[in-house]
């Protein structure tokens, strides 16, 4: 049964054009333990998203080109039964921990924490079945301008074997300048690391409409962080000065994928944290991608000191929306986040969360045409 609920919002948006912000919500199925899972639509009158209850994920952003052609621009399935058994993280909320951390293991207040080693020797995600495969509560809310979705989730003490009970609340905020806001917060009862993002797979022609060789990336980042080739941080912050990481003016993402770099072969492509520029905890550019010939610009704006840019190098044959095999480096992840294997490099911003203080970040996901 489909629940609607149109919020009229009058918002006087460019050339005096008024937009109805609008929220829909439908049955998206049940998991194999029987907990019912939504899809919900959130709209302004320019972009539309869905995203479910089940991992937190964007199932679909749609958002037109320069002719008002609307696509799809974010790869996914069509059912839950395929998000359930989906190895690519497609469009999840990740945690307790995004990305790596090395042989799986951890010492904190000079307790060994050992984690699932689900990615070779390493930890990757926050382990077997990390957040983005857990069924969150969630609420609707509104607000002046925007509608969203609050979605609430408790990780027990030794879930995945992290310590401490950590509440964590994620909100999505779609605002009517065409901005999908994640703000993301989470309190523990004992000390434990956390590091949380979205794994939004994007291509700006259109979810399936070929590689995404041709976008055109800009990161705000001097610096990034070399990994072994188990895609582990080595330790070093070095300058993208003069290697195929200096993507500080816009540069095609095909334009130097295939050079000939220790780093890049290590990743099969682009799978690397980059060291964004300014102050770590303020709302700042960090990201800027551009489709020239449908226009589609997406811009990243996070308060996080890092992001992760992978550019889909273990996607090929995946089979997604409508059947559509997904081909290898047919879409490309901005993930912002603290760095990868940062409980185990003392030198890394520490992501470190304690009883009485509050994690807290914010990453916007900003969508436009250039004309």
């Amino acid at each position: 049964m489909r629940r609607l609920v149109t919020i009229l919002l009058a918002m006087l948006i460019g050339g005096g054009s008024v937009a109805a912000q609008e929220l829909t919500k439908r049955s998206f199925g049940r998991t194999a333990d029987g907990s019912e899972v939504d899809l919900y639509t959130l709209k302004n009158g320019r972009v539309e998203v869905e995203i479910t209850n089940y991992g937190g994920r964007i199932v679909a952003v749609r958002v037109p080109d320069r002719s008002g052609r609307v696509e799809d621009i974010v790869l996914g399935y069509d059912s839950l039964a395929e998000y359930l058994s989906d190895r690519a993280y497609f469009g999840g909320i990740i945690g307790r921990y995004a990305n790596r951390i090395a042989r799986g293991r951890f010492t904190l207040d000079g307790v060994e924490y050992k984690l699932a080693q689900n990615d070779g020797e390493n930890h990757l995600h926050g382990g077997i079945e990390g957040f983005d495969k857990k069924v969150w509560r969630a609420e609707e809310i509104k607000g002046k301008g925007e509608v969203g979705l609050r979605l609430s989730y408790v990780s027990r003490d030794g879930e995945e074997g992290y310590p401490g009970n950590l509440t964590v609340n994620v909100t999505y905020r779609l605002r009517a300048d065409g901005g999908l806001v994640i703000d993301y917060e989470a309190t523990t009862d004992k000390a434990t690391v956390i590091n949380l993002t979205n794994h939004a797979y994007f291509n700006l022609a259109g979810a399936g409409h070929g590689d995404v060789l041709g976008h055109e990336v800009m990161i705000a980042a001097d610096r990034f962080t070399p990994v072994d080739r188990g895609l582990i941080p080595t330790g070093e912050l070095r300058s993208v000065e003069g290697t195929p990481f200096d993507f500080r003016r816009p540069m095609r993402i095909g334009a130097r994928i295939e050079a000939r770099d220790e780093q890049l072969e290590f990743g099969r492509g682009y799978d690397h944290n980059f060291v964004l520029n300014g102050r770590s905890g303020t709302l700042r550019l960090a990201a800027r991608v551009v489709e020239p010939r449908s226009g589609r610009v997406l811009e990243v704006y996070t308060t996080e000191p890092g992001i992760q840019f992978y550019t889909g190098n273990f996607l090929d044959g995946v089979r997604g929306k409508g059947g559509q095999a997904y081909q290898r480096r047919g879409a490309f992840c901005l993930e912002a986040q603290h760095f990868p294997d940062s409980p185990n490099k003392p030198n890394f911003p520490s992501t470190v969360l304690r009883p009485g203080q509050r994690y807290r970040q914010t990453t916007v996901y900003k969508f436009s045409v250039r004309k």
